[in-house]
């Protein structure tokens, strides 16, 4: 009894998270990223997830919902976050696409989560398909800033 209890406790902690995490990131569509970007150049963050994908629910319940890792994303890149299974037309590397085909055509991606950086022109720098802790993140994030100035050229 006292296992379902914790089980039921870390279940709504995690549903409250979630939540939360939800509200920390500034989510914004992708093609206002890319318009954005052309006037105020920032590396654009693409995270892909699905509503079936219970890693991608984990990561907005505690990577997301980290203040350190909102706080990057909201301030130095243009936060995405893009459905693998919408048949939304979005322009990917200069293709437009579904955002469907560009996760697996263009970014030739086959696992979730996974996130994409994409240069404020609108090439994608590179993919990383991983799930990760909130210092993971971090580390991550500062290590695309370092890059950042020879990127934002791309």
């Amino acid at each position: 009894m006292s296992r379902a209890l914790v089980a039921l406790f870390l279940m709504a902690c995690s549903s409250f998270a979630a939540m939360k995490g939800q509200a920390l990131v500034h989510w914004m569509d992708y093609t206002t990223a890319l318009e954005k970007a052309k006037t105020n150049p920032k590396l654009i963050f693409v995270d892909l997830y699905a509503d079936w994908c219970v890693p991608c629910r984990a990561m907005d319940a505690t990577v997301y919902s980290d203040p350190t890792v909102a706080a990057l994303l909201n301030n130095r890149f243009y936060a995405v976050k893009l459905n693998t299974e919408s048949q939304d037309s979005i322009v990917c590397d200069g293709q437009k696409k579904t955002v469907k085909r560009c996760y697996f055509d263009v970014w030739e991606l086959s696992v979730l989560p996974a996130f994409v950086l994409v240069a404020p022109k609108g090439l994608t720098i590179l993919t990383v398909s991983d799930s990760m802790s909130p210092q993971e993140m971090q580390s991550l994030l500062y290590q695309f800033l370092i890059k950042e100035e020879e990127w934002i050229k791309r």
